[in-house]
């Protein structure tokens, strides 16, 4: 695991951006699992300006959804399906074709679940999964507890998953569905390269056990300990609770250009 500590949320969106920027100049079709939430969004906003630059061509570039809400219509401004559209199939100018999600309307959720896990094997599996991480330490939506080996599934939400997602429906916690579908963890763990952005002190403990506790499915965020390339960007505020940070700092300083992200 690599982690590196950025200033801000903007430094640390640009460099998964130029991370990203670099993955599709060698595979042009590459399949990005995406998150939602207002974390990642640094990140799209960095990308998004680099394809209206020209800098990269993002034209064949394959979108993939990590999770979704049961139960709210498709069309619903807060579906997942909805936002995903909004803030990154569209901006970067792709046909909706080249999107992939499950189907949280669907009337047999379990076989929604069991067909997106096969859609993700089908097209190839993930190249690069954007991840961020609940003050719990959940990933997608796979809550404290959650199996290491776990596939694409429905889950119930926790109360404080509801809380802090309840900002998205004007404050209303009644109107935060219970259930998601999501990506396991065991699924989440396929894709070839995982990167996690944090920010902000309140995920500060959530890094802290991620990176430097043990692989427990108490913080399914651990589980990330074992994947062979995973990269961890937390601003200042994110890594203060992080024993290793001076280590973490030196290391990325020190790091061999050709590496990249």
């Amino acid at each position: 695991m690599e982690v590196v500590i950025v200033k801000d949320a903007k430094a640390g969106g640009e460099l998964i951006a130029d991370g990203i920027a670099g993955l599709l100049r060698r595979k042009p079709d590459a399949l990005l699992g995406v998150a939602t939430g207002s974390t990642p969004i640094p990140i799209y906003d960095a990308l998004i300006a680099q394809v209206r630059a020209g800098s990269v061509d993002a034209s064949r570039a394959r979108i993939a959804q990590l999770d979704e809400y049961v139960g709210l219509p498709a069309g619903h401004p807060e579906s997942y399906r909805s936002t995903v559209l909004r803030q990154v199939v569209e901006p970067l100018g792709l046909p909706e074709d080249h999107f992939m999600g499950p189907d949280g309307s669907a009337e047999d959720v379990q076989a929604a679940c069991e067909a997106y896990d096969k859609a993700l094997v089908d097209a190839g599996g993930v190249d690069l999964q954007i991840l961020g991480i609940g003050t719990d330490g959940h990933i997608g939506f796979n809550e404290p507890c959650s199996s290491l080996a776990s596939r694409t599934r429905i889950k119930t939400l926790t109360e404080q998953t509801r809380v802090d997602n309840a900002r998205f429906f004007d404050d209303d916690i009644d109107q935060v569905p219970h259930h998601v579908i999501t990506q396991g963890i065991g699924t989440i763990l396929e894709a070839r390269h995982l990167v996690l952005l944090a920010t902000g002190e309140g995920k500060a403990e959530a890094v802290a056990q991620t990176v430097e506790g043990p692989v427990a499915a108490l913080v399914p965020a651990s589980a990330l300990q074992l994947h062979p390339h995973a990269t961890v960007v937390v601003d200042e505020a994110a890594a203060s609770k992080l024993k290793l940070a001076d280590y973490f700092r030196h290391t990325y300083a020190n790091k061999p250009s050709w590496q990249g992200i």
